[in-house]
């Protein structure tokens, strides 16, 4: 791997930014900020949500405009005003979500992405330029296939090659391993050290200690949109990290403590044999039984795209139950209406809340009041009580010890807050039965830790959860089951001292358990 301990910080930066403002309402998102990023580095932004680290970044890609301050580019003054750009200035960035068309090939997104598109596009020399690039830096993927079909992982390699065939030399990863599995992530440093040996500079964003010390040179942290400090990696060291972005040192998650579960009881969730027919790019669920007894967190694990996303689907009721039966409290509910399910006290967090749960041009407090309207509807409908809404999520974030500001769209918030604000609306009617999905993706560590503390006690307090999650230290700390998905199927269930993370590990990518044992 390339040697991480030093970046030259004698020769001219390739990007310098000075002096960077920018207010959005009400909110100072970035106050004053200096910025200097080399060639052949990689360079991690950290900082709580809502430091401003997106918004930054998104200035020197021309997606924002800063209201003062200067970009210069090799010493050169430049003007970014837009992406086409920032493009013209070779930097490329990759957004936590994807922007790529399902329906067209590989080919096509890249060819689309060009900016001297030819009247007739050539996709066999394109293809070829994407085989040669691949090669380069390991990212495989097939030209000719539909971007519906692909992986997560593959779809953000896709992302990459438009990029690098577009000749950006400053590559920007907003939260690039939030949906990756722990194998994709070591795949795409692999990818990234390759790029910093050949020169180019790489700016990632990212929540994960552990992640930016494995793979970043140097650290910029930011707090409350100002530049907290920057360090070498040589320098650096996760509580150190932590200290700086919170100014204070946080104390660590402790997990739960177990105790048996009441199987007399009557279960919160159950399904029974329930089985789902795949569409497009979904995986069939196969004869899944499962139950949640109050008091109770089951934590669902597996690769990406091996059944979790169509599990929480068909117990909230958006995906029909192909077969079997789901019960809510003993009660039928196979053919429930997702407002029904939603009314039995169900609460939902989505692993993408800009995409399930969030209404982009609505205001916070507005975002807060939708899913349950019908709690503060007044005079038959025709009048809403907005103080109500008002005191029950400021108290669901005082419990929490969020701050979101109320009257702000919820598209000027950064992905974790937006995450933060999704918890607080599920968290603030204290549910029967909670379906998260990571949780915790997206948050700073300090979110992260009140969020499994939230959980914690809706469990205490007899909520059951269901609790899907690829970090595996999460699921060991916070589970009282441990449920493992593959190709739609359970392939094992345990008790966290049951089982091992390589146990798990195996299961997740489809191996038999007796290899984990090294039988």
């Amino acid at each position: 791997m390339t040697d991480r301990s030093t970046t030259d910080t004698h020769v001219t930066p390739l990007i310098s930014m000075r002096g960077i403002n920018k207010t959005f309402a009400d909110v100072k998102a970035n106050d004053q900020i200096d910025l200097d990023i080399y060639a052949s580095e990689v360079l991690a932004l950290l900082g709580e949500n809502g430091a401003g680290k997106s918004t930054l970044v998104k200035i020197l890609y021309g997606f924002y405009q800063a209201d003062s301050g200067t970009i210069e580019h090799d010493g050169s003054l430049i003007h970014v005003q837009s992406p086409h750009d920032a493009r013209e200035q070779h930097i490329g960035m990759v957004f936590q979500n994807f922007n790529l068309i399902p329906a067209f090939t590989v080919a096509e997104n890249i060819a689309l992405f060009f900016p001297d598109l030819d009247p007739i596009v050539d996709l066999k020399h394109i293809a070829q330029r994407i085989e040669h690039i691949s090669e380069r830096y390991n990212l495989q993927v097939d030209p000719a296939a539909f971007v519906m079909d692909l992986s997560v992982g593959d779809q953000q390699k896709v992302e990459i090659l438009k990029l690098l065939l577009s000749d950006a030399r400053l590559l920007i990863l907003d939260e690039p391993t939030r949906v990756l599995a722990p194998h994709e992530i070591k795949g795409l440093f692999k990818v990234l050290d390759s790029l910093r040996a050949d020169g180019y500079a790489i700016v990632l964003i990212t929540h994960k200690m552990k992640e930016v010390l494995e793979i970043a040179n140097r650290i910029t942290v930011l707090r409350q949109g100002r530049v907290a400090g920057s360090l070498s990696v040589s320098e650096a060291s996760e509580e150190k990290l932590i200290e700086m972005m919170f100014a204070r040192k946080v104390a660590e998650f402790q997990g739960i403590e177990r105790h048996g579960v009441q199987v007399e009881a009557e279960p919160l969730l159950e399904l029974r044999q329930v089985s789902t027919r795949a569409e497009g790019t979904q995986v069939s669920l196969k004869a899944i039984d499962l139950k949640v007894y109050p008091g109770e967190i089951v934590g669902i694990t597996g690769v990406s795209g091996n059944g979790q996303r169509e599990l929480a689907d068909v117990v909230l009721g958006k995906l029909p139950a192909g077969g079997g039966s789901i019960f809510l409290r003993g009660e039928d509910a196979t053919h429930f209406s997702i407002r029904r399910i939603r009314r039995k006290g169900v609460a939902f967090i989505p692993e993408s809340p800009m995409a399930m749960a969030v209404a982009p041009y609505m205001t916070v407090l507005e975002n807060m009041a939708v899913p349950q309207a019908w709690r503060y509807s007044r005079n038959g409908g025709l009048k809403i009580d907005w103080a109500a809404i008002k005191q029950d999520f400021s108290a669901s974030m005082d419990r929490l010890g969020f701050r979101l500001p109320f009257y702000s769209l919820a598209r000027s918030l950064s992905g974790g807050n937006l995450q933060r604000m999704v918890i607080v609306r599920e968290m603030a009617h204290q549910p029967e039965l909670i379906i998260a999905s990571y949780l915790t993706s997206g948050l700073d560590v300090r979110s992260a830790i009140a969020a499994r503390e939230f959980l914690v006690q809706a469990r205490a307090q007899g909520s059951g959860v269901l609790l899907f999650s690829d970090d595996l230290d999460e699921l060991f700390s916070l589970s009282d089951r441990l449920i493992v998905l593959q190709g739609g199927s359970i392939r094992g269930q345990f008790t966290p001292a049951e089982t091992s993370y390589q146990e798990i590990g195996y299961l997740m990518t489809g191996s038999e358990v007796s290899n984990a044992h090294g039988s």
